[in-house]
């Protein structure tokens, strides 16, 4: 189903891509309460969580999404994996998660008629010697945060599943409830036709610029609407969530000058693309994971999970920091694939020796290359500037969390349900990183 539902969802973006002369998204306005930039899952998000929660409050609030891909073509919510997992070492990681994963069960509750295609099928990740304690440690703080997983020791590993080598594997972490995937488009267009339907407008355009006030505030946004002329949207509030771009639209406000006078400015956000590539593969060998296969993580990080009813698998693992390709176009290299990926699907799942890549693409990772963990609150220095960007491939199961995290700091001016003030832009300043331990 879910792989069919690609082949449609391809369809329908070129179709909006190629729909030119006619603008698709709302008209922009002179001004708004609230501008997020960044229209993808946590910008969408954060737009149905302002609007659904001020409805709740019986309280008014002008909010305004720009996005700069008014397609999807290349926005990294719509090519992931729509993976969810508790399988962190962070607390907040794992808390985000899990209201993920309830808040996808229950997608229709909260967006109407919407079929996120969930599969809960959950994630199994494998350790070596080396990281078996760290893996099991992972798991002991993840289950006494409401996730539920088991520790599998080589033998069991092959009696649950019979398709697996357990070479070099000292141990497995099953996840056997709240853990699986989800078709990310499904997720996007619910966050936006609910957040619409709400009264949030959603504008094509790229940010290009900011204006400030006479206090050094910023009050306004320059945006190129594709038309060839600039427009300025004065706002109260700004909402950063422009993806693996974030720290390219950060500069335009000043963030990450070394000649600032305070610290806060001088730091930038330290976000941007990383390219990644998923394959599709099929096979004909013999004892092959089933349908109720969990998305199964080698100890290198390679990974591969089912992708429909029909043999297909979904297959992929990030490069090494010397290894990062390109990121001018999302072209493919399958050379990749056969030099980093396939020999270790090859001896993980014998029946794996021999495959077929059926098709392949490419997505951005918005990667916080300070600690690869997601930059979520206020800005130290901009009082009305709100930041949701860096979680460096991890993003779209925390989408129902950080948008409504948001919500919470401009209506509460705190966070009200989860503290998420550890991920906060405060940490870079001070040079305290948060590390994952075995993260995926």
């Amino acid at each position: 189903m879910l792989g069919l539902r690609r082949v449609l969802r391809s369809v329908a973006q070129r179709q909006l891509s190629s729909q030119s002369g006619k603008p698709q998204g709302d008209v922009l306005p002179q001004s708004c309460d609230v501008l997020i930039i960044g229209g993808g899952g946590m910008g969408a998000s954060s737009a149905f969580w302002l609007k659904s929660r001020t409805l709740q409050l019986g309280k008014k609030l002008n909010v305004l999404v720009v996005e700069r891909d008014s397609g999807y073509t290349s926005a990294s919510t719509v090519l992931s994996v729509g993976g969810v997992r508790q399988q962190f070492s962070l607390a907040e990681n794992i808390q985000m998660s899990l209201f993920g994963y309830n808040f996808v069960v229950n997608g229709s509750k909260h967006l109407g008629d919407v079929d996120l295609c969930y599969q809960p099928n959950g994630y199994l990740i494998l350790a070596s010697a080396k990281g078996a304690h760290i893996l099991a440690q992972n798991s002991t703080l993840q289950n006494e945060l409401g996730a539920r997983n088991e520790l599998l020791g080589p033998e069991a590993l092959r009696r649950r599943f019979p398709w697996l080598s357990t070479e070099d594997v000292e141990l497995g972490c099953h996840g056997i409830d709240k853990e699986g995937w989800f078709d990310p488009w499904a997720l996007l267009m619910g966050y936006k036709k609910k957040a619409r339907a709400l009264g949030a407008n959603f504008a094509n355009g790229s940010v290009v610029g900011f204006e400030w006030n006479d206090s050094g505030a910023l009050s306004g946004a320059v945006v190129d609407a594709g038309d060839g002329v600039q427009r300025t949207v004065k706002f109260d509030t700004c909402v950063l969530a422009a993806g693996a771009h974030s720290g390219q639209v950060a500069r335009l406000a000043g963030i990450g000058d070394p000649g600032a006078k305070e610290n806060s400015l001088k730091e930038a956000l330290p976000v941007e693309p990383r390219k990644r590539y998923v394959y599709v593969i099929s096979t004909q060998g013999r004892n092959c994971p089933g349908l109720a296969t969990p998305l199964t993580v080698d100890p290198d990080g390679t990974y591969f999970r089912r992708d429909g009813l029909c043999g297909n698998f979904l297959c992929g693992r990030s490069p090494n920091e010397d290894e990062e390709p390109e990121c001018e176009t999302l072209d493919v290299d399958h050379g990749y694939f056969e030099s980093n990926v396939w020999p270790t699907l090859a001896n993980r799942v014998p029946a794996f020796e021999s495959v077929k890549i059926q098709s392949s693409w490419a997505g951005y990772y918005d990667h916080n290359t300070f600690d690869a963990n997601g930059i979520i609150g206020r800005h130290p220095h901009y009082s009305n500037l709100f930041i949701a960007a860096g979680f460096s491939g991890h993003g779209i199961q925390q989408t129902p969390a950080v948008g409504r995290a948001i919500s919470e700091l401009i209506l509460d001016g705190k966070f009200t349900t989860l503290d998420l003030s550890r991920l906060g832009f405060e940490r870079l300043v001070n040079k305290q990183p948060m590390f994952e331990v075995n993260i995926v």
